[in-house]
């Protein structure tokens, strides 16, 4: 019989953060700085400084570059910090992903990118309309949108996404469908849609205080159902609610963070969940640089990860994906009990047509998808 201490160690991915961005979208709230040659000197030090004192305790299969913009980054600065990625890890990664910005996509970045071995570029399209791409506040044209694709594949890479995003301001249901069909043309692996989120400190958050934007929730998910039922139409099978993919396409290295594997995460804001914890590191270059110069790493928001912790998280973004959870699996996976008051809500969910499955494997329906967050939120207060 297996036991905690013959098992097998979870899959690990590192995260990289590449903060930097030349503006700030209307949507966005991550952390980001521009571009400044200076900062970017620094802070490829301080990662390579961050990789020795936080080595990967075993080699990971995946690795994941977000931002900001890592595409900012110049030829020899990717490859200095991809160079430093595979040293720490011992071996090249099964899965690695970069995500690009279609202004930033060149040939020499991505003939670098490819000679390094990443696997998978994820393109930040978020439309193909330019009234919708100026709502959002992104600074591509469509036409660079074009262009970079054009070279991504050209390029060769073994996986490609493109992500869009819905119910943006003043977006009809027909541009939004006209941007869904775009996007199935271009025939990348993989597609993410995203609905738009209001985050507080975002110049979008602040036009829906002032009442120049509003929310549409009954827009919201009829754009949701018909985005669904038009991908699936198209080959794109969606394993998540927000993620699609043809067969064998699937992000892995998001998949074993839904299901509560480990990572860790280099750069200022990068969040880690590694031996028990779960942290970020501080969402300011010179903070994050200031803990690693001293040579001990600033951890912030540290939660320790009890079994029931892991648990409760595991069922929340589990029943976000297709296959479901299986709540029993899970249990003895974390060796945790499983509440009386989940079993009632597993049950009161079936009966309101909002699940399926229990109490074997519980799958969303598709009205339950609607009210994933919702439901998220009572899982949760089920401890």
């Amino acid at each position: 019989m297996e036991t905690a201490e013959t098992a097998d160690p979870p899959p690990l991915g590192l995260y990289c953060h590449v903060p930097f961005c030349v503006s700030t979208c209307d949507f966005c709230a991550f952390y980001q700085e521009k571009p400044r040659r200076g900062d970017i000197l620094r802070y490829l030090d301080g990662v390579e400084r961050e990789l020795a004192l936080c080595p990967p305790d075993r080699a990971a299969g995946t690795f994941f570059w977000g931002g900001g913009t890592p595409g900012v980054l110049a030829p020899e600065a990717l490859r200095r910090l991809g160079s430093a990625f595979l040293r720490a890890n011992g071996a090249a990664p099964f899965e690695w992903t970069v995500e690009l910005a279609p202004a930033t996509v060149k040939r020499d970045r991505l003939a670098v990118l490819r000679e390094m071995g990443v696997t998978r570029v994820s393109l930040g399209v978020q439309s193909f309309d330019a009234s919708t791409l100026a709502a959002l506040g992104r600074q591509h044209l469509p036409r660079q949108i074009y262009q970079a694709w054009d070279w991504i594949r050209e390029a060769g890479f073994k996986n490609t996404s493109l992500d869009l995003i819905f119910a943006a301001p003043g977006q009809e249901e027909s541009r939004w469908h006209a941007d869904l069909a775009e996007a199935v043309r271009l025939a990348p692996d993989h597609i993410s849609t995203y609905c738009l989120t209001l985050e507080e400190d975002t110049a979008l958050f602040i036009k829906l205080a002032k009442g120049r934007v509003r929310v549409d929730a009954d827009n919201e998910a009829a754009l949701y159902r018909a985005t669904w039922a038009f991908l699936e139409e198209q080959g794109y099978a969606q394993y998540e609610i927000s993620n699609f993919a043809r067969a064998g396409h699937a992000c892995v290295h998001n998949l074993n963070t839904w299901r509560m594997a480990e990572w860790l995460g280099y750069g200022p804001a990068a969040a880690s969940q590694w031996r028990g914890q779960r942290f970020q590191n501080p969402a300011n270059l010179d903070r994050w640089l200031k803990g690693i110069e001293a040579g001990a790493l600033l951890r912030e928001q540290v939660v320790a990860l009890s079994p029931e912790t892991l648990l409760a998280d595991a069922l929340v973004f589990g029943l976000r994906m297709n296959a479901g959870v299986e709540p029993e699996v899970l249990a003895r996976r974390f060796g945790a009990r499983l509440p009386a008051a989940l079993r009632t809500l597993g049950i009161r969910l079936e009966e309101e047509g909002l699940l399926s499955g229990v109490p074997e494997c519980w799958r969303l329906t598709l009205e339950g998808r609607l009210r994933a967050d919702a439901i998220a939120v009572a899982v949760l207060e089920c401890w």
